[in-house]
């Protein structure tokens, strides 16, 4: 059976994808999306490299996702379909490359830092 695998990655969150041909069905750590992803907009961000490529419901996909919180293991999840598509056809690359879903987004949470409340936010000072 031939099938397409890839990671993406978001956060500290990481979804591994493998597409197979298929009629469209998705599932996330063997529940079905919607019930994973349970907003609208998470479910959305995860159409999204289908939408743009115009291959709905021609792939099966199931993905593991771990790390991180919802929102950023929809985008994890969205990063991986779309590279699993580059390998799938090279001709899809252009307009994932133009909604920007390839790059891997690396924006992480700043560390906490000796002698301050958090990452930046001070503890109040007094001067007298």
């Amino acid at each position: 059976m031939e099938q397409w695998y890839a990671t993406g990655k978001r956060k500290t969150a990481i979804a591994r994808v493998f597409l197979r041909p298929g009629n469209g069905e998705m599932t996330v750590n063997g529940k079905q999306l919607k019930d994973h992803f349970m907003t609208d907009g998470n479910v959305i961000k995860v159409h999204a490299p289908f939408k743009v490529t115009g291959t709905e419901n021609r792939f099966n996909v199931l993905a593991t996702v771990s790390g991180g919180g919802i929102a950023a293991q929809a985008e994890a999840m969205r990063h991986g379909i779309s590279r699993a598509l580059c390998d799938y056809n090279k001709e899809l690359r252009p307009p994932l490359k133009k909604e920007g879903f390839i790059r891997r987004d690396s924006r992480m949470k700043e560390r906490k830092k000796y002698g301050l409340k958090s990452a930046r936010a001070r503890f109040q000072f007094s001067k007298r």
